[in-house]
């Protein structure tokens, strides 16, 4: 009997990548703080440059790449 994936539960602080409801909608984010009923607030780049803050479910995020910065 397979188990489900445990999900990744980010530190406050971090960086990771956001999976929207389209491929195309993928963005960097950095999480705030931990919100309920299993979701993360976040902050991201807005289309205008202006910083935005909003509130994805944590099955979403997952860690960014390795070697993005490197």
């Amino acid at each position: 009997m397979a188990r489900p994936k445990s999900a990744w539960i980010p530190p406050a602080g971090a960086l990771a990548t956001y999976r929207g409801r389209t491929r195309q909608s993928m963005r960097n984010v950095r999480v705030v703080a931990e919100a309920s009923a299993g979701r993360m607030v976040v902050e991201a780049i807005g289309k205008r440059g202006v910083l935005v803050r909003f509130t994805v479910k944590r099955d979403n995020l997952v860690p960014m790449q390795p070697d993005l910065f490197d």
